[in-house]
């Protein structure tokens, strides 16, 4: 049996990432399309895996938006707003959605306690034009958890990045699901011009998720072994 996987691929040039839209914050990254589209089964089995589904044996992936973005792809600088991600919200998709970016944040967090020594690892100090790659599990978990303030500004939600990344989440949810209509909010124009809506925020959480607990995983078990470090997304495997 095959699956189709509905793919948005955003890119500058050749450098790409391709979002699966029907496995909301799977993604892969290639120095071209074709790279990214290769790499995109095992990213949804893997994504699979974690939600403790059974994968298929074959994935057919359609590419259904396109997006020329002038931002560093290769960083995995990302501005797109899916044409699915327009659309209003039943309280059962929110709910089930709410219920990833929260599986997400608590994964991340169990992954970021699991290391023995969280000022650590083999990393080179690496400078992108945003800045230096956090290297260490501190300066990754740090990193992730901060984006929760901006992410929910982005649609009007006033709320913060104190307390660790599952308790700030959880408050920032708590927040937008005290504004009325919060389902049928539409998309806004947001900082820097890029468009936001409450789908593409719950996407972004599982996605950026996902890159840093990748990384995070792998400094990880370079640093400390395979061994010491729980493979909580089922990178590995």
């Amino acid at each position: 049996m095959k699956m189709k996987i509905d793919c948005v691929w955003e890119h500058n040039g050749n450098d790409s990432i391709l979002y699966a839209s029907n496995f909301v914050g799977a993604f892969t990254r290639g120095a071209s399309k074709e790279e990214a589209i290769r790499k995109m089964p095992e990213e949804i089995r893997r994504y699979q895996l974690w939600l403790n589904e059974t994968p298929l044996d074959d994935y057919d992936v359609e590419i259904v938006q396109e997006k020329e973005s002038d931002l560093q792809i290769r960083d995995a600088d990302s501005d797109v707003l899916f044409a699915t991600e327009e659309r209003p919200l039943t309280a059962e998709e929110y709910q089930y959605l709410k219920s990833l970016a929260m599986k997400s944040a608590e994964d991340f967090y169990a992954l970021y306690l699991s290391f023995p020594d969280k000022q650590k690892s083999v990393l080179p100090y690496r400078e992108t034009f945003y800045g230096s790659v956090p290297r260490t599990a501190q300066e990754m978990y740090q990193h992730t958890k901060n984006v929760n303030e901006y992410y929910f500004s982005e649609i009007g939600v006033e709320t913060d990045n104190e307390g660790t990344i599952v308790s700030c989440r959880a408050r920032g949810f708590e927040a937008l699901e005290s504004i009325d209509g919060f389902l049928s909010l539409e998309a806004v124009t947001g900082s820097y011009g890029e468009r936001w809506s409450v789908r593409k925020v719950l996407r972004r959480f599982i996605w950026h998720d996902r890159i840093h607990a990748k990384a995070m995983y792998r400094m990880g078990i370079q640093t400390f072994g395979a061994d010491a470090i729980p493979d909580l997304f089922r990178f590995a495997q």
